[in-house]
């Protein structure tokens, strides 16, 4: 694991916290700090064995600032995100406790950021979920009592007035670095920097987009994102993976909601002799290619099933060589 140290000296005001808080988050002092960030995502097990989680994690801790536990991704039933997160707490990690809308009402998310922060979480990304008719559980019945931007906003207010949604007050408000999503590259393009700039205003202060594969249109995304200003509000860190294979590409963009791969990827794999291989070069070179955009504070690995990649990845890339500050 990466330990970030302190805050630098140097700090600019919009990279301060709220007076007062102090989330105790590796990521936060690495993206305060100006230094380029990474995280990675942890892909549940089907599993109640403790040691699952500590055998996905531990390519990722060598090398990432923080751990990502999914909820339900894709309304697939996994091991729960904030059972990972205790684990991943216990054995050292910094881990992202990912919350989704869709299973559980305002009582017991409520409650659950409570639960979260005590066991010693410090990041929280916020999501509204999606629906359940994607996934493997036909007859699961949806909630949808928040989306995204009034999590959000009901976690700000627990951590910044120490107050329940009722105005009940807490004890202890949770210390959380709140985080939400983002997809630049999905239509309507033109709306996407107006719904990120709706998260910071409801309390986001770091940002994981989805796959990115297309870098021209990521970067009109991050020009819009520049004119407005909101490079300077919040911390955006772009999603990157390596793809297995052409098929498996064809596969992702056909049946996962918000991915995005231009034909040309999805050419070049199929022309490879060792499609993994290539699908790996992909990434580390659109890793490269994110770090030079400026506003982006640092990368987001999703790497389903294959988190033994993940080290070789970051490190061939050299995004982390001097840990070099951000231009922002």
């Amino acid at each position: 694991m990466i330990d970030s140290g302190a805050h630098g000296a140097d700090l600019l005001a919009y990279s301060k916290p709220p007076e007062g808080h102090v989330s105790h988050s590796r990521l936060e002092r690495v993206l305060r700090s100006g230094r380029f960030a990474v995280t990675a995502e942890l892909n549940p097990p089907d599993s109640a064995d403790a040691a699952d989680v500590f055998e996905a994690a531990q390519p990722l801790g060598e090398v990432a600032d923080a751990i990502n536990a999914t909820d339900a991704s894709g309304a697939n039933c996994h091991m729960s995100s904030i059972g990972i997160c205790a684990l991943l707490t216990r054995a050292g990690y910094s881990p992202v406790y990912q919350i989704s809308c869709r299973d559980r009402n305002r009582i017991a998310i409520q409650g659950d950021v409570l639960g979260a922060a005590a066991l010693g979480v410090s990041n929280v990304l916020c999501l509204t979920g999606d629906g359940v008719g994607v996934g493997d559980q036909a007859g699961a019945k949806p909630v949808f009592d928040f989306d995204s931007l009034t999590l959000l906003r009901t976690i700000r207010t627990m951590r910044d007035k120490g107050v329940f949604l009722s105005g009940r007050k807490i004890t202890r408000p949770p210390l959380l670095f709140l985080g939400a999503a983002e997809n630049p590259c999905i239509q309507p393009y033109e709306w996407r920097p107006d719904r990120l700039i709706k998260k910071i205003e409801a309390g986001a202060e770091f940002i994981q987009t989805n796959y990115i594969f297309d870098i021209p249109l990521f970067e009109k995304f991050m020009a819009r994102v520049r004119d407005e200003g909101a490079d300077k509000r919040v911390f955006i860190i772009a999603g990157v993976g390596p793809l297995a294979s052409a098929k498996a590409a064809r596969w992702m963009r056909s049946n996962v909601p918000g991915i995005h791969i231009p034909d040309q990827v999805i050419a070049r794999m199929e022309r490879a002799a060792n499609q993994s291989e290539e699908g790996k070069k992909i990434c580390i070179e659109l890793m490269q290619q994110l770090r030079e955009i400026e506003g982006v504070a640092g990368v987001h690995i999703m790497a389903y099933r294959r988190e033994h990649l993940v080290s070789s990845i970051i490190l061939e890339s050299g995004v982390l060589s001097g840990r070099r500050r951000v231009k922002r």
